[in-house]
């Protein structure tokens, strides 16, 4: 008797190659047009519509609708979650692309995990806050304790709308690259709008980059140093 999920068609929604490459491509966080997604998936645009209405059938894909216009972006962090989670899998098998591109480093230094911060930068912010009891794992779940509301209260950020929201305030996220976890949820949101606020980092044009300012990176370290008491910089 089969029983649970239909694991298999959410699989074959995210397995063809095209879908997957615009799936990949919406992991930035920005909502992009069927024109755009058909230039990441390699696709004409009349294929991409037909992916992109499975997508949207099938409750991955979201579209917004502004003027002429339709913009579409992930239906929600679950199915970013499960991306990224995707990724690591992929790697740790060794399913790799043949030829890696000129912002690789750049892209496991420090990225966009849909709203969120990942990557080696992500991983460290997590640690450090864990290691200094900001942050507790409790199972696969994560709260901030209230040394950790202290913390980033005075990072600038304002705790009473995130607990009001909807989302979960502190959620992890397997990070593909560094095999850890990194800060999802709201309060992962606000981190990295804050960090993009005091001008620490910005976001590369042309891929999911986040490239940090030789200052932002000074004080991130400050902000977040690891047990090591290493840099996140300097290898």
């Amino acid at each position: 008797m089969r029983e649970g999920p239909d694991i298999a068609h959410v699989a074959a929604l995210i397995g063809d190659p095209a879908r997957a490459n615009m799936l990949t491509a919406l992991m930035s966080g920005k909502a992009l047009t069927a024109t755009e997604l058909a230039g990441e998936a390699g696709v004409t645009l009349q294929t991409a519509s037909g992916h992109l209405s499975k997508l949207l059938d099938g409750g991955l894909v979201q579209v917004r609708k502004q003027g002429r216009h339709r913009y579409f972006a992930l239906a929600h962090a679950d199915v970013a979650a499960t991306l990224e989670a995707l990724m690591g899998l992929a790697a740790g098998q060794g399913a790799l692309r043949t030829r890696t591109g000129p912002k690789d480093a750049a892209m496991r230094q420090a990225r966009v995990c849909y709203n969120h911060l990942a990557g080696q930068m992500g991983v460290q912010m997590l640690s450090s806050m864990v290691h200094r009891d900001f942050v507790r794992e409790e199972g696969e779940a994560l709260g901030l304790t209230p040394d950790g509301a202290q913390f980033v209260t005075a990072f600038g950020i304002a705790l009473a709308p995130l607990n009001t929201a909807r989302a979960p305030l502190c959620r992890s996220c397997l990070d593909w690259s560094e095999r850890r976890t990194h800060l999802a949820g709201s309060l992962g949101r606000a981190m990295l709008a804050r960090m993009e606020a005091t001008g620490w980092v910005r976001r590369d044009k042309g891929s999911r980059a986040l490239l940090f300012s030789a200052t932002g990176m000074a004080a991130f370290d400050t902000a977040f140093p690891n047990e090591k008491g290493t840099r996140c910089g300097v290898p």
